[in-house]
């Protein structure tokens, strides 16, 4: 029994002596991260092919030709008049004529052009009285320094 057992060892040792160092047990990682860039530039490439819509023949419905919304715009010159359009409005009356002017709009938008001359305070007071006619949407006309200088 100690010639088997011997011998199994010195067939060890054999192998052992002719690489020089001790086998190891190491996984090399290179190939395998070279394979999982592939996988992914394969997914990559079909997967927006993979979610292509229903081709369906949609009917024609006879829809009237719905008109842009009219641009409102509220003007307040250098001596502080308050204009809707062009159209000269009583500081008391604007809020009564933005909300019957915007009722049927489900998000109104206002644009404001304020004098530059104008104080803070008097331009805030048109805010106010827009807001209160239930318009949060308020944009502020200006001009670019290139059309000023024209």
């Amino acid at each position: 029994m100690k010639a088997g057992g011997s011998s199994a060892g010195s067939f060890y040792r054999t192998l052992r002596s002719q690489r020089g160092a001790p086998l190891l047990g190491e996984i090399n990682v290179t190939p395998m991260v070279d394979v999982v860039l592939v996988l992914l530039l394969v997914f990559m490439v079909t997967a927006p092919m993979m979610s292509r819509g229903i081709d369906v023949s949609l009917p024609v419905a006879n829809q009237p030709q719905i008109p842009p919304q009219d641009r409102i715009t509220v003007s307040i010159n250098a001596e502080g008049r308050v204009f809707i359009s062009d159209r000269p409005v009583n500081l008391g009356l604007l809020e009564d004529r933005l909300r019957g002017m915007t009722s049927g709009s489900p998000d109104p938008v206002v644009y404001l052009a304020a004098d530059e001359a104008l104080r803070y305070s008097e331009v805030i007071r048109v805010v106010d009285l827009i807001k209160r006619a239930g318009i949060d949407r308020i944009g502020f006309v200006y001009v670019l320094p290139e059309e000023k200088a024209k």
